[in-house]
């Protein structure tokens, strides 16, 4: 995999949550699904923990690809779903 960083010139991010996460769909126009996974160890238990989740993230010029590894932060609500924002591809597969 190539250690490549693209920044991406994006007005729409504000100061809120940023986040980096693995895109595992790229298949609608201007939008990839981005999966977050998180690991922490269970209050009572001990046992380490993945839970993750799917965001939708608005990526304005169909760069990011399947297996990419990007980071996005929040925005104002593009649509009934997608409230994300690329900021930069970390890591691409090509």
């Amino acid at each position: 995999m190539a250690e490549k960083s693209k920044e991406i010139n994006n007005q729409n991010a504000h100061r809120g949550l940023k986040l980096s996460g693995e895109v595992i769909s790229d298949k609608m126009d201007k939008t990839i699904v981005v999966n977050v996974t998180r690991t922490f160890r269970h209050p009572l238990y001990g046992k380490t923990v993945r839970h993750s989740k799917k965001y939708k993230v608005h990526d304005e010029q169909n760069t990011a690809k399947i297996g990419d590894v990007v980071e996005f932060a929040e925005c104002r609500p593009l649509s009934k779903t997608k409230h994300m924002v690329l900021n930069r591809i970390i890591t691409s597969t090509k």
